[in-house]
Parts: structure tokens; sequence; C-alpha cells
């Protein structure tokens, strides 16, 4: 069909000199999202998008089926604090999950925070909580339509009260509590001026942490540390187990962390002002994670030295490199994910063994394995620990598995988990479907990872629809997780699902990461074609049936992968991708990308930015024996995404539709659908999901089942 696509107007005066390469940005205009310009824009693109999606025959039963998949229960592993457990739990459709407490675990649950009455349309959400020590007061953060921007409130857990104050300007901030239970540590941008609402574009920059003492204004913080010359610094923190010991962790770009720490036990009235930090690590080349401590021997994870991670006990009295000791060793192959203490004298440690999860129990004083308990192909998808007492929680999930908790003693001679809740999906049979691993070559001939989600008669003769999700970057490992959408695309679009776990994960640990980063970027975009080219060749599906999707970083993965190979692919959906990688590290928090991408400013990344940036290799497809097109595209945004602003989408869907309007053989639509952001709501999520599976049924002209 034929797509009358607004003209956008472009402004050939707009010229970038890089390095000696002149580069023209025409649409430098969508950058302000608050112009009347960008606006209409928006409006007339949502205009011709809209109608399509809704014009698909099996919508309103897609909706209605992934209305019907998420309605179960759903969990968060109860946490203890002081004589009392909490847990989130949502009845099916809530837009949010309710916190509840309860005096013992298999008694009756309260409702303790509601947040579905903060909003008619769910779009407050509750970001983050952290008890004080003696459970008595809980600070938590509250976010507004997706923004990373939130407030910081305290509750009085006994009177079930708000305390006066509310926190403002903070942003990837630590919450973490001085043990007198009098305050909490936590990170802002006190020079931030103007909105803080996730629509605004430019660099946040200038972090400071801060002391905030209970029942008093925020004017009235104390300023504990900052760093004036690294404007872009952002600062973590721990509170150790004992107390006494403030860690402080700025970091620039990506993971990597320097080490500072304090002594605050000796301050009985909390930082009066900025405090004295001594520094254990200086360079910004390693990651390091605060595990625990006894007495000034401290436990953290850290990737120096050992691209899989290791478990490292420092001594605070004698913090030098060269007297760290090994307590856990990096495993040869096998990732080390996390640690944590639990009950006092033992550590819980995840593995990621060939993009599963494996959970130990390691003994606390020499690191020894004890037990390593039984799990089925998953990941365990969240834990609750707290060293005071003995329960430890974990859930655990699959592709066909929504939630299993589980509950161990960890005081017991034998420890092993107990089922504690389980959840079941209505008019699903998980028997009849199966996740398989495979492993193929890229072009470079690296073995890669892949899991693949079928039913079990499954016909490989190409023709069944398959959809394929990648991220491959920021050391984030896609590891099995339930997705009820992709239930939905298996169970009535008689589809594959498949996860491919390309370089630039962390599956194989730090190793894995860098062969997929900076100059090696395009190994990630090889791997991902490899991929599709193997589900081909095995007979999988075939490349007018392949969707390819991806979000954020997997924005960028399958949008220059749709340019490099455009005959590849049927169908492509690229949720908020970075696809301006000239111009990323320019707004909100893209500059902390560029251990990840490389800097457009630096001689040596730019041409490899150049060469894969989605917004500048859009093409006609060359002319062969068959007339080639661009895939149906579908890219999704939001106005209140402060991560990956909305014009990286807005120009890519510029350009592409001004390069292929008048191409004769591009009848396959190339849409946006952008506006006002939502945070994560249900039905929000039911919305999104419809609108895509909508966009891929009626691209690929589906018949559906249901």
């Amino acid at each position: 069909m034929a797509f009358n696509y607004p003209v956008a107007r472009r402004d050939e005066s707009v010229v970038d000199d890089y390095h000696g390469t002149k580069i023209t940005d025409p649409y430098r205009w969508l950058e302000d999202p608050d112009s009347s310009e960008c606006k209409e824009f928006v409006e007339k693109q949502n205009a011709i998008t809209q109608p399509y999606l809704e014009n698909f025959n099996y919508r309103e039963q897609i909706k209605s089926r992934l209305t019907q998949l998420m309605n179960f229960p759903k969990y968060s592993c109860p946490s203890r604090h002081g004589d009392r457990y909490y847990f989130y739990k949502s009845s099916g459709l809530q837009n949010q999950g309710v916190l509840y407490v309860q005096d013992d675990l298999y008694g009756d649950a309260d409702v303790f925070f509601d947040t579905n009455e903060l909003s008619e349309d769910g779009t407050v959400a509750l970001t983050e909580t952290e008890f004080s020590e003696d459970g008595k007061t809980m600070c938590y953060g509250l976010s507004q339509s997706g923004s990373d921007w939130t407030t910081i409130h305290f509750r009085d857990t006994e009177k079930g009260r708000d305390y006066p104050e509310v926190l403002e300007k903070v942003k990837s901030s630590p919450l973490a509590w001085s043990h007198d239970n009098k305050g909490i540590f936590y990170a802002m941008y006190p020079e931030e001026q103007g909105k803080a609402d996730g629509s605004e574009t430019k660099s946040t920059m200038c972090q400071k942490l801060f002391y905030h003492r209970l029942n008093t204004p925020q004017s009235e913080d104390v300023l504990v540390a900052e760093f004036p010359d690294e404007p872009p610094f952002i600062i973590s923190v721990d509170v150790s187990h004992c107390g006494n010991y403030l860690f402080v962790w700025p970091t620039k770009e990506g993971k990597n962390n320097l080490v500072f720490f304090a002594e605050i036990g000796s301050l009985p009235d909390g930082p009066q002002g900025l405090l004295p930090l001594t520094q254990i690590v200086d360079k910004l080349d390693s990651e390091y994670e605060y595990v625990t401590n006894v007495g000034s021997k401290f436990i953290f994870q850290t990737n120096k030295d050992a691209p899989n991670y290791r478990l490292v006990t420092i001594d605070l009295e004698n913090p030098n490199m060269d007297q760290w000791r090994t307590l856990v060793a990096e495993h040869p192959k096998d990732v080390l994910d996390w640690a944590v203490l639990s009950n006092k004298d033992k550590l819980v440690v995840h593995y990621i063994h060939d993009v599963t999860s494996v959970l130990q129990i390691r003994d606390l004083a020499t690191g020894n394995l004890i037990t390593q308990l039984p799990l089925d192909l998953g990941k365990v998808t969240s834990v609750s620990e707290n060293r005071k007492y003995p329960e430890f929680f974990f859930s655990f999930s699959s592709f066909l598995t929504p939630g299993v908790f589980y509950m161990c003693d960890m005081s017991k001679p034998v420890i092993e988990p107990v089922l504690y809740i389980k959840t079941e999906l209505k008019d699903f049979d998980a028997l009849s479907y199966m996740a398989e691993q495979v492993f193929f070559s890229s072009k470079d001939g690296t073995k890669v990872p892949m899991f693949i989600v079928r039913k079990k008669d499954l016909k490989k003769d190409g023709s069944s629809p398959c959809l394929m999700y990648g991220y491959g970057g920021f050391n984030v490992s896609l590891t099995p997780c339930f997705s009820a959408m992709r239930l939905v695309f298996l169970q009535h679009f008689n589809g594959v699902f498949v996860f491919a776990n390309i370089r630039g994960g962390g599956e194989y640990g730090e190793s894995w990461h860098n062969a997929g980063r900076l100059l090696n970027k395009q190994n990630g975009m090889d791997d991902f074609q490899a991929a599709a080219e193997y589900l081909i060749s095995e007979g999988y599906t075939s490349s007018p049936r392949l969707t390819i999707q991806g979000d954020s970083n997997g924005g960028l993965l399958v949008a220059a992968c749709m340019n490099q190979r455009p005959e590849l692919f049927g169908t492509v959906i690229s949720n908020v991708g970075v696809l301006d990688l000239l111009r990323f590290h320019k707004f909100t928090i893209g500059h902390t990308w560029m251990s990840e991408y490389g800097s457009p400013d630096d001689p040596d990344h730019f041409p490899n930015l150049l060469a894969i940036s989605p917004l500048h290799n859009v093409k006609v497809p060359p002319k062969e024996d068959v007339p080639r097109q661009y895939p149906a595209t579908l890219l999704l945004t939001a106005d209140h995404d402060d991560r990956v602003v909305s014009l990286h989408s807005l120009k890519f869907i510029a350009q592409l539709q001004h390069t292929l309007r008048n191409h004769p053989s591009q009848t396959n639509p190339l849409l946006i659908k952008a506006g006002h952001g939502g945070g994560t709501p249900i039905a929000k999520r039911i919305a999104e999901q419809t609108d895509i599976l909508s966009f891929i049924g009626r691209s690929l002209n589906i018949q559906c089942v249901f």
C-alpha cells in the first residue's frame, strides 16, 4: 500500500565538522520536543501510524488475550524489616504493585502502600524503597510518566503516615540509611534548573552527595561529598553492614568506578559537612561492589584482573592493592553475577553458566562451597535477604514460567529451597512448548549462544513467523525470562521466539562485553545477522517471516542491522533506540554511554560511529535481480524517556521516510508511534504490546489462531 508520509523540513545549512569530515544534520530542529514544529511532526506521524495498527483483523483478540495472560497474581520476594515482612502484590491487572505488610510469613497481610491511589492512570510509579535499620521508617522514591527523576519521601511504618519533607532534583541516586536510623545518604543535582520531568534533553551534570536528617526540610541537608573537577560523575554509596563506614563509588562512563570510604560510626549527630574521604581505587578501569565486611576486612566483588569476576577481601587498615586477598576465585567460564550476605556467616553467590542461573551457598570466612541449589533452565529474577535473620528468598522464572518463589532457612545444617508461592497461567499448556539452546558461528567464527522457544512439534519448513530479540551492550546478559506478549506470539501466531546472546552483553563476562563494544561494536551486529541466517538455514523461519526487536541499545542494534542487511528481515521493532551516534552524548545521561560507544569527538572513534550510526546510514537498497526494500519498521518512543530521548527516533524516522518515500519497491510501512510517556502501568504495557503484535501481524499478513 502507499503511505503519504509527512514531509519533514530539511535544513541543509546545519553542518558539523568532525575532524575534517562535514556532516549535515538537517533534522536538528527535531531535538527540541517543546517546539510547535516538532509537536506537529509527532501528531502527523501518529495520524498515519495509529490507523495502521488499529486495522489488523485480530487486534481485539490480541488485546483480550494479553489481558487474560497478564491477569494472574504477581508477587515479589518477602523482605523482613524489624518484626514484620513486606512484599509487593498485584492482583492481576492493577497498574502498579501494592506493598503489603504481615506479621508472619503465612499470616494475613494488610495494605501498607498502594501506588495506584496516586494517579488515575497508574503513571506514578514506586521506584525504590529503603527501610531504616530498625524497620520503623521507609524511605521511598516516586517517578511520574516513566521519568528517571524521582521525589524521595519518608513513611512511619508504625503509624502509616508520611513525614512532611520531600526531596527533589533526585536522579540515579542511592538511598542508604545511617545505622542510627536518623537519616539517609542520597545524591541529587542541586544546580538543575527549569523542568526536571523527563521531557528535557540537556545533559545532567554535577551530581552531589547529601545527608538528610529525618523530619527536617531538604534545605537543611548536608553536603558530604562532591567532585567538582568531574561534572559527569554519578555517585553511588553504601553504608557498611556494621554501620561504621560509608563507601562512595563515583562512576563516569559505564560501570567502572572509583572507591572511597569514610568512617561515620563516630558521628553521633551524623555528618556536619564534607566527609574526609580515603581513596582505595584511583583508576576507572574496573568494577567494584560492596558485599559485606567483618570489622575492617571488606569483601568486594570485582572484575579487576578477573573478566568473569571474583570476590576479594580488602583490609581497610592496609588497603593497598597488592595486599588484596582472593576469597572466591574467578571461574574460567561462568560469570560471578552477584553475591550477598545471608544470616551473618553465609554468602549466596549467583553465577551465569551458559546464560542460565546457578545459585550457590558459600562460607563467608573461607569462600568454600557449601551447596549448590537445584534449579531448572531459567533465571533467578530477584532475591531478598537480611543478614540479621535466617530466611533467604529467591524467585525463579523461565520463558514459559512466570514466577516461582522459594525460601531457604540458612540456619539449618542442610540448606534446600522450599516452595513458597507459584503462579499459574490461564489457558496455556506450557508442556506443548520447549526452550532449546543452540550455538551458531558468527562471521569471524565465534560461537554464539541463542535460545529458541517453540512448539515441540514445530515443522522446520521456513513458514513460521519468528520474533528475535537482541541487546548486546553494557555488559547486560539476556537470560531466560517470562513475557506474556511472547506467549501470544508463540500460541496464536504459531510463532518462534528467540533470544540471541550476542557479543557486547555480559553473558560470558567482561571479555564478551569488550568483544562487542567501542571499536568492536560491529561484532554484535555481525552476531545478530548470523543468528538470523542460522534460523533461516535451519528452517525455523524465513526472511519475510522474521521480525527483529530491540530496546534502547537493542534499538540501535536492530536499526543498524536493518541498514546493513535490509533483505534479511521482514519486520523491525526499535523501541527507544540510540539512533544518532554522533550526538548521543549531548543529551541527558548520554555522556555516560561513551564507555560503550566511544566519543564522536575522538578521531579514533568517529569513523566507527559514523559507519554504524543508524541515522547516518539510511540508503536505498541496491538494485539486484529481485527489487529490494527496507523491512516494515515501527519505532516506539516517548517524550518522558529521559535516558534515550525521543529525538533519536524522530530524526531517524524523518530520514527513513525522506530517503525511501519515492523508492518504487518500498511498499513496507516505515512508521513511528511517539508521544506521552506512561511509566510502566500494566494497562499501558498491554496497549504497547497490542500495537507491536498488530504491527507484526498486519505487516507480515499473519493469520492468527484464536
